[in-house]
């Protein structure tokens, strides 16, 4: 079985909190100040990079940043997408994602229908493929191995998989295009279980969580859909015993667990974020912790988790770290070392993760773009 915790933000009335764009304009001339190397020097990891999407409608762009063994982040490159963006949020978790292997790295393009691909270099990112994603407006995908899957979030809304081929290039897998559990659900991620067994959905409309078995084709199931302990799932992410961490609308945690049919049981009680629109998730490597950015509450909770997949607030009040108004998502790097943080005006805030949880600040880059949306580190 396979532990699911949901960390639970607050009601469709916040949704719109969750994706509204600020006032922010361009790439700032610099486009990035480094973090404060001096904050994070006693704690060393490999170097390497910080990847946010720009989503902008006149041409999407992956904007790079180089990430220091010591956490700082400095401007490096913006590469385009070859498609286009929506110019405006698209209320989701996982725009860009990374290979398990950090080879490869995938943009949706919501404007265009669909998915770019790129090769991960030493000198950035080369475009290797670009391919419909199987259905309209891709907002969020997730890898395993050798297989891509979209979730798409307009018309009917839809997952559709994809083969990673040797070079990058994408290719539709015949069959895996699956239905969400209605029309106008309102779905916010797709992401893969670690083993890559399952695949879930969020449906933030219906309050519902989806469940999809993958076969060694790659070839989804239907989906098992269960209803969220709270209002509003949002964005998620999986732990080291496959805890999956939701954000969710009645502000508060839950736990489950997926049985061997793809049904979904609660395994824990709620608790309490005390913070408004949690709205996108991460847990560490090590599964000890877990994160969500409070898009109304200006601030990111921290939550310990224990062996047996019951968690509790790091910080009585839910605020594990301040950062102003509007949070758009998350990111680990690496070795879940360092925690980043897209800001509502497009900014990037970094954190050094202590051993018991907290982040102590560790610099903030200047603006990208309003559109900017997604956010994945390696």
């Amino acid at each position: 079985m396979n532990r699911i915790v949901a960390l639970s933000t607050l009601g469709l009335a916040l949704v719109a909190a969750c994706s509204q764009d600020h006032n922010v304009t361009g790439l700032a001339a610099d486009r990035a100040a480094g973090l404060n190397a001096s904050a994070v020097a006693s704690t060393a990891d490999a170097p390497g990079a910080v990847y946010a999407l720009t989503n902008q409608a006149s041409g999407n762009a992956v904007a790079i940043f180089a990430r220091g063994a010591d956490g700082s982040l400095n401007w490096s490159s913006s590469v385009s997408t070859g498609g286009t963006g929506a110019g405006s949020g698209l209320g989701s978790q996982g725009a860009v994602a990374l290979s398990d292997d950090g080879r490869w790295l995938f943009a949706v393009n919501a404007g265009s229908n669909d998915v770019s691909a790129f090769e991960v270099t030493a000198s950035g990112l080369s475009l290797t493929s670009r391919v419909g994603s199987g259905g309209q407006r891709p907002i969020s995908l997730t890898v395993h191995g050798g297989v891509l899957y979209v979730l798409n979030a307009g018309g009917d809304g839809n997952i559709s998989g994809f083969n990673i081929g040797s070079e990058g290039e994408l290719a539709a897998i015949p069959g895996s295009t699956r239905a969400l559990s209605g029309t106008n659900v309102g779905p916010a991620q797709v992401a893969f279980s670690p083993n890559g067994a399952w695949l879930v959905v969020t449906e933030k409309t219906t309050n519902r969580l989806d469940v999809y078995t993958v076969d060694g084709a790659g070839i989804a199931s239907a989906a098992t859909s269960t209803a969220s302990a709270g209002g509003t799932p949002f964005g998620f992410s999986f732990g080291h015993r496959d805890e999956l961490f939701v954000s969710e609308a009645a502000g508060s945690a839950s736990s489950y667990v997926i049985a061997s049919d793809g049904s979904v049981t609660v395994a824990s009680g709620a608790v309490l974020t005390h913070q408004g629109a949690p709205c996108w998730a991460v847990v560490t490597k090590n599964g000890k912790f877990g994160y969500t950015a409070n898009a109304q509450g200006g601030s990111i909770s921290g939550f310990a988790v224990a062996n047996d997949g019951s968690i509790s607030l790091i910080d009585a009040d839910g605020r594990t770290a301040v950062v102003g108004g509007g949070n758009i998502d998350l990111a680990l790097s690496g070795n879940s070392r360092y925690l980043y943080q897209l800001n509502g005006d497009r900014s990037i805030s970094g954190f050094r993760i202590e051993a018991d949880g907290h982040l102590t600040p560790a610099g903030r880059t200047v603006t990208l773009p309003a559109s900017t949306v997604g956010l994945v580190a390696r």
